[in-house]
C-alpha cells in the first residue's frame, strides 16, 4: 500500500489538467448537491494556532493559516456580533410595525406617521445589513479555506522517527540482530519479477505496449494467487465483524476533497486519475467511497461501532522514477485491495481501541501467511493529512533487499467526519457529535503476492510454496511452477 501523504492528484483522462485556484477551493467548501458544508471549527483553529503551527512543523507541510488569522478571526467575531444584531433589531421592528398595522384596522386610528418611520429604518438598514452580511460571508470563505487545509492532531505515542513495535515471524539473523532497524541484504536469485517471467506468471512488456509502464497482466496461478487472498482476506474479516461491501471505483473529486487528500504527494507526484470533464476520480483505495457511504448521516448511539471490508479495484496515477520501487508489482497503476473501515462513537478511547483491533488483525492475517514483517509506529511527517496515528506493516521482501509496506492502519478522529458531515445522537445527553473514522488494509494484493513470491521460492526446484491458508482456495495445490 501507498503512503497517505498527499493521496489526492489531478492526473487527467482525455483533457488538460485543471488548475486549482482559490475559488474552486472555496466552491469545495460549499454546500453541493453531494455534500453538505463541511464543519470545520474555527474557534479551536483560533485558540490553537500555535499549536497547529507546530503539528504542521512535526508533519513537515507548509502551515495554511496566515499571519492575518488571529485578527480575521476576531474581525470577524465583531462583524458576526454586528449582523446579529442588525437582524435581531430589524426583527423587532418588523414586529411593532406589524402591531402597528393591526392596531389602526382594529381601532381606525391613524398611526401611518410611526410606520413610515419604521419602515425608514428598515429601509437603511437593508443595505447595511447586505453589505456586513456579504462582508461576513467573504471573511468567513477565507478562514475556512485556511483551515480546511490544516491537519489532524498527533497522538502521543508518534515520534520523529519510525518506532519499532515487534517483528513477526522473525528469521533467526534478525533475532540475532543487534538494531531495531534490520537491514535485509538483496539476493537477486529471488526477484520476483524475474521469477514469475520465468515461470509465465506474469506479462509485463505486453502490458507496457498496451497500457503503459506501471501495468501488468497476472496469469495462471498468479492470478489464482491473487484471488486466493482476496478470498481469505475477506473471510478473516467476515469472522472478525467487518460486513462485506463492493464500493464503486469512482467518485466525485469533492468526495475525495471531503476524505482529507491532498493534490499531489510530497514529491509533488500526481497521485489520481480524474475523469475531469465529469468531476470524477477513480478511487486510489477503497476508504473515500467507504467513508463516504454515511456522508450527511446521523447514527444512533446502539449502531455504533460499524465495521465494514470493502473489496475495489484500486488506481494510482503516480508509479514513481524508475526504480527498485517501480520494478515489478511493487508499484503499479492498478491492483486489488481489501480494505477496513471503521465508524466509532467520537471517544479517543473506543476509537484507538477500535485502531489496536484492527491492527491485531493486520498482524494476524501476515502471521497466517507465514511472512516475515516488522511492525512500525510511523513518525510525524509520515502521517497523511487525516491520520492522528498510523501504524503499518513492512513486509521482508528478499529479492528487493528491503522492506515493502504491505498494510496501513490510521485513526481519523473526527477529521474526515467534520468534512462529510457523519455525526451519532448520544444518547446519554442527546447531544449531536462527529463519530470517529478509521481505516486499515486488509490485504493489498500484488504487494502480498511478491512477498510469497520472493519468501517462498526455491530457487533448486524453481518453484513457490504456497501457504498452506491458502490451498483451498487454490485448487488445493501445494506448489506454483512453470508451463511444463
Amino acid at each position: 500500500m501507498w503512503k497517505r501523504i498527499g493521496y489526492r492528484s489531478y492526473a487527467t483522462v482525455g483533457s488538460k489538467p485543471k488548475s486549482i485556484n482559490e475559488s474552486d477551493s472555496i466552491a469545495n467548501i460549499r454546500t453541493t448537491n453531494t455534500l453538505k458544508r463541511a464543519q470545520l471549527d474555527l474557534k479551536k483553529a483560533y485558540q490553537e494556532y500555535d499549536t497547529f503551527k507546530e503539528i504542521c512543523s512535526k508533519r513537515n507541510v507548509p502551515f495554511p493559516l496566515l499571519d492575518t488569522f488571529k485578527t480575521d478571526y476576531e474581525h470577524l467575531q465583531k462583524i458576526t456580533e454586528t449582523v446579529l444584531n442588525f437582524k435581531h433589531e430589524s426583527k423587532n421592528l418588523q414586529k411593532v410595525l406589524k402591531d402597528l398595522k393591526i392596531a389602526q384596522k382594529k381601532s381606525n386610528s391613524n398611526n401611518t406617521i410611526e410606520q413610515e418611520q419604521i419602515l425608514d429604518k428598515l429601509t437603511k438598514f437593508k443595505p447595511i445589513l447586505n453589505e456586513k452580511s456579504k462582508l461576513q460571508s467573504e471573511l468567513e470563505d477565507k478562514l475556512f479555506l485556511q483551515i480546511s487545509s490544516l491537519p489532524n492532531y498527533i497522538h502521543s505515542s508518534v515520534e520523529s522517527k519510525q518506532i519499532l513495535v515487534e517483528y513477526l515471524n522473525p528469521t533467526e539473523e534478525i533475532k540475532n540482530s543487534k538494531t531495531d532497524d534490520f537491514e535485509p541484504k538483496s539476493d537477486s536469485k529471488f526477484d520476483h519479477k524475474e521469477i514469475m517471467e520465468e515461470l509465465g506468471l506474469v506479462n509485463f512488456s505486453q502490458a507496457t505496449k498496451i497500457s503503459g509502464r506501471g501495468w501488468y497482466y497476472l496469469i495462471g496461478d498468479a492470478a489464482l494467487l491473487e484471488q486466493a487472498l482476496i478470498q481469505f482476506a475477506l473471510k478473516k474479516a467476515r469472522q472478525a465483524g467487518f460486513q462485506m461491501i463492493l464500493p464503486p471505483s469512482i467518485v466525485k473529486t469533492e468526495v475525495t476533497n471531503a476524505c482529507g487528500f491532498m493534490p499531489r504527494d510530497t514529491n509533488n507526484e500526481r497521485q489520481v486519475y480524474e475523469l475531469q470533464n465529469d468531476d470524477l476520480c477513480l478511487t486510489g483505495t477503497a476508504e473515500i467511497p467507504l467513508a463516504a457511504l454515511y456522508a450527511n448521516h446521523e447514527f444512533k448511539s446502539s449502531e455504533l461501532p460499524l465495521n465494514l471490508v470493502g473489496l475495489s479495484r484500486s488506481y494510482r496515477a503516480e508509479a514513481g522514477a524508475a526504480g527498485r520501487d517501480t520494478r515489478g508489482l511493487y508499484r503499479v497503476h492498478e491492483f486489488t485491495k481489501v480494505e477496513l473501515f471503521s465508524w466509532t462513537f467520537p471517544d479517543e478511547k473506543e476509537s484507538m481501541r477500535q485502531f489496536d483491533s484492527i491492527v491485531a488483525f493486520q498482524k494476524d492475517f501476515i502471521n497466517s501467511l507465514g511472512l516475515t514483517a516488522r511492525v512500525l509506529i510511523m513518525p510525524h511527517d509520515d502521517l497523511g493529512a487525516p491520520a492522528y496515528k498510523k501504524i503499518d506493516i513492512e513486509v521482508l521482501m528478499p529479492g528487493r533487499g528491503t522492506w515493502g509496506e504491505v498494510s496501513s492502519t490510521s485513526n481519523c478522529l473526527e477529521f474526515q467526519s467534520r468534512r462529510l458531515i457523519t455525526k451519532v445522537r448520544d444518547s446519554k445527553d442527546g447531544k449531536l457529535k462527529f463519530v470517529h473514522t478509521l481505516n486499515g488494509t486488509a490485504c493489498a494484493v500484488p504487494r502480498v503476492v511478491l512477498a510469497i513470491i520472493e519468501n517462498f521460492y526455491d530457487p533448486k526446484t524453481k518453484t513457490i510454496t504456497i501457504p498452506e491458508v491458502l490451498r483451498p482456495y487454490m485448487d488445493d495445490k501445494t506448489i506454483i511452477k512453470g508451463k511444463d
